[in-house]
C-alpha cells in the first residue's frame, strides 16, 4: 500500500437496508484511514446522511444514470452501472470495486473489469442476505450470479450462516466470513433522558422496532408482541424506518385500542439516540443474514427479543444479551420483554449486550477488509 491510500470504489443500492449503512460506514472508516473512496448507486444513499463534512475530500458520489426505452419492459440498469463502474475505474486508477449485494452488482462489476483490464480493478462481492437465501439462487438468475460469483476476486458474507447458504447455493468454496459492524458510541445519559421524555411517560416501558419493514421483518409480529406486552404494564412501542408492512402494523394496532401508545418515527438517519432511550429492541424477523438493527441497539445497550433464525444468532447470545424465539412465536416473544423489563435485569442484559457488541466494533471489522483490499491490490503478474 503506497502513502497515498488504496483508491476504491463502493457499489450500493441508496434505499434503506442493512447492505447499504454497512457500505456507506466502510466508505466512511476507508476516508478516514486516508484511502479515496468512490460511492456509485443510482441515487444518493440514505445512509450517507450521517457521514460527517470531513470525509468530503476522500470520499466522492457518482451517481448512475439509467436510461429509460420505450422498448424495454425493464431499465438496463445492470448494463449502466457496469459502464460507469468502468468510467470511475479507468478515471481514477481504481484499484478494488466492492459491491454490496450480489444482484446484479457482481455481474456488473465483472463486466466493468473486462472492460478496463482483466487483471485489474479487483472485484470484491460483499453477500448480504436475500442475494444469497432468496434472488441470487432463483433460478431464473442462479447461474448468471454464480458465474458473477466465481469471476469476483473475493467473496465475502457477512455471517457464516450466509456464507454457508452462498457455498450451498452457488457451489463456492471460497466465502470469507467478514461481519458487520458498529461504532461504539455512548449517549449522554441527558440526551438519553430527554429523547425517552419525548417518546414516552416515566412509568413507561419503551419497545423499539427499526427496519426496512419488507415482509422478512414480521412487522406484524412486532404488533402481536407489544399488543401482549401492553396489555400487562404500561409501555410504548416506537417504530423506525419505512416499508411495504409499515402501514398493516399500524393499522392493526389501531384496531385494538393502541394508536396512542404508538410513535411512528419514520426513516431517522441516525437512530442511535432513540435506541439509547429504549427498554428492549424487537425484531422477529424470519431470517437475517445479519442483523445490523440488532447490533445498533446492543451497541447503545439495549437488549434484543428476537429469533433463532439465520445470522441472528451469531450476534445475539441467547440469555445473557438477551432472547431468541422461533419464528412467529409472538407469545414467547412477549414473555421475554416481560422478563427483560424485570428490575435490574433489563440493566445486567443492557450491559452484557453492549459488550457483545465490542466484538464488532468497527475498528476490528474495517482492519479486516483494509488488510484484503491491500493483498488484492497487490501486484499481480502478467496475463500469459
Amino acid at each position: 500500500m503506497n502513502g497515498q491510500g488504496l483508491r476504491v470504489v463502493m457499489v450500493l443500492y441508496p434505499t434503506l437496508g442493512g447492505s447499504s449503512t454497512v457500505a456507506v460506514e466502510l466508505a466512511h472508516h476507508l476516508a478516514r484511514r486516508g484511502h479515496r473512496v468512490h460511492l456509485v448507486s443510482t441515487g444518493v444513499p440514505f445512509a450517507m446522511s450521517r457521514l460527517p463534512e470531513a470525509d468530503a475530500g476522500r470520499l466522492v458520489f457518482h451517481r448512475v444514470e439509467v436510461p429509460s426505452y420505450p422498448l424495454f419492459t425493464h431499465a438496463p440498469y445492470d448494463l449502466a452501472l457496469a459502464t460507469k463502474l468502468a468510467e470511475v475505474a479507468r478515471g481514477e486508477g481504481v484499484q478494488v470495486i466492492h459491491v454490496h449485494y450480489a444482484v446484479p452488482h457482481a455481474a456488473a462489476a465483472v463486466m466493468a473489469r473486462e472492460m478496463v483490464d482483466p487483471l485489474r480493478p479487483a472485484v470484491v462481492t460483499t453477500l448480504h442476505g436475500t442475494d444469497a437465501t432468496l434472488t441470487g439462487p432463483d433460478p431464473a438468475i442462479r447461474a448468471a450470479v454464480a458465474h458473477a460469483l466465481r469471476r469476483s476476486d473475493a467473496v465475502t458474507a457477512v455471517s457464516s450462516f450466509l456464507a454457508g447458504q452462498a457455498r450451498a447455493a452457488f457451489g463456492l468454496e471460497d466465502v470469507a466470513v467478514i461481519p458487520d459492524f458498529v461504532d461504539l458510541r455512548h449517549v449522554a445519559p441527558a440526551v438519553r433522558a430527554r429523547t425517552r421524555a419525548a417518546l414516552a411517560r416515566p412509568e413507561d416501558a419503551v419497545l423499539l422496532h427499526v427496519s426496512n419493514f419488507r415482509p422478512v421483518k414480521n412487522a406484524l409480529d412486532v404488533a402481536r408482541v407489544f399488543e401482549r406486552v401492553a396489555r400487562l404494564r404500561p409501555a410504548v412501542l416506537v417504530l423506525c424506518g419505512d416499508g411495504p408492512d409499515a402501514g398493516a402494523a399500524l393499522a392493526y394496532l389501531e384496531s385494538r385500542g393502541l394508536a396512542d401508545r404508538v410513535r411512528f418515527l419514520g426513516m431517522q438517519a441516525d437512530p442511535f439516540p432513540v435506541m439509547a432511550a429504549a427498554d428492549v429492541f424487537l425484531l422477529p424477523t424470519s431470517g437475517e443474514g445479519f442483523g445490523l438493527s440488532a447490533l445498533e441497539a446492543m451497541a447503545a445497550g439495549v437488549p434484543v427479543v428476537g429469533t433463532s433464525a439465520g445470522g441472528l444468532t451469531e450476534v445475539v447470545e441467547d440469555g445473557v444479551s438477551g432472547y431468541l424465539l422461533p419464528v412467529h412465536d409472538v407469545d414467547g416473544m412477549a414473555a421475554a420483554a416481560l422478563r427483560l423489563l424485570e428490575p435490574g435485569r433489563r440493566a445486567a442484559m443492557g450491559e452484557a449486550a453492549r459488550r457483545r457488541a465490542a466484538h464488532f466494533s468497527s475498528s476490528r471489522v474495517v482492519a479486516r477488509y483494509e488488510a484484503l483490499y491491500a493483498r488484492l491490490a497487490a501486484p499481480r503478474p502478467p496475463a500469459s
